[in-house]
């Protein structure tokens, strides 16, 4: 699976992982440009002193907030994929049920990497790895288990997949329609049937 450069993190002390917290919280409800540092030490409880020792900047908390939420996203996808049953289809549909898990714990208003991007769009900034990182971290995946199934346009699979996937993200933060994980499913269930009866496949 293919890697991306990650930008530099820092060591968490305590009073770094209680501000950490709070930021996450405070960044993913309200948004990352609404939230000042000054509000992110006051529901830390540490003052602004503390907060810049441990980070040096609101940069860097950004910096932090996304790529925990990318690295605990990945464990938990993982464990998803590997508790699946041994076919390669199964494995494609656990990150569907593994998205709609995360996301009705975790993510109430949507995917935290595509809120960030609506505010994070200049690549030249460090946290702007991290998201776009993710994206094709998951786009490697999608591909990956497409290659156990059908050997013949794997890229197309990958891609097909993802937007599936991407698109289930998109419609859960927006409320539209109820189970937009399980429509998403359905459609990468039937695609993978498709895939499965095509003539290459017989």
């Amino acid at each position: 699976m293919g890697t991306t450069e990650r930008p530099r993190r820092i060591a968490m002390t305590p009073a770094a992982r209680r501000v950490l917290e709070a930021a996450a919280g405070l960044f993913y409800e309200r948004g990352i440009h609404a939230v000042g540092v000054d509000l992110i030490a006051a529901e830390a409880g540490v003052t602004k002193k503390t907060l810049y020792d441990r980070f040096g900047s609101k940069e860097q908390i950004v910096v932090e907030y996304l790529a925990d939420r990318d690295e605990r996203w990945r464990a938990f996808l993982a464990q998803c994929i590997d508790t699946a049953q041994a076919t390669p289809e199964a494995r494609v549909l656990a990150v569907f049920d593994a998205s709609r898990a995360w996301s009705a714990k975790n993510s109430s208003k949507g995917c935290g990497m595509v809120n960030a991007h609506a505010e994070i769009s200049d690549p030249s900034h460090p946290a702007h790895r991290i998201i776009t990182g993710q994206k094709q971290w998951m786009l490697t995946l999608f591909t990956d288990l497409a290659g156990d199934i059908t050997p013949d346009g794997v890229g197309a699979l990958g891609q097909a997949l993802m937007l599936l996937h991407e698109g289930a993200l998109v419609a859960h933060g927006l409320n539209i329609f109820a189970d937009p994980f399980g429509h998403a499913r359905e459609q990468a269930q039937a695609l993978l049937a498709a895939t499965g009866d095509s003539p290459a496949k017989r």
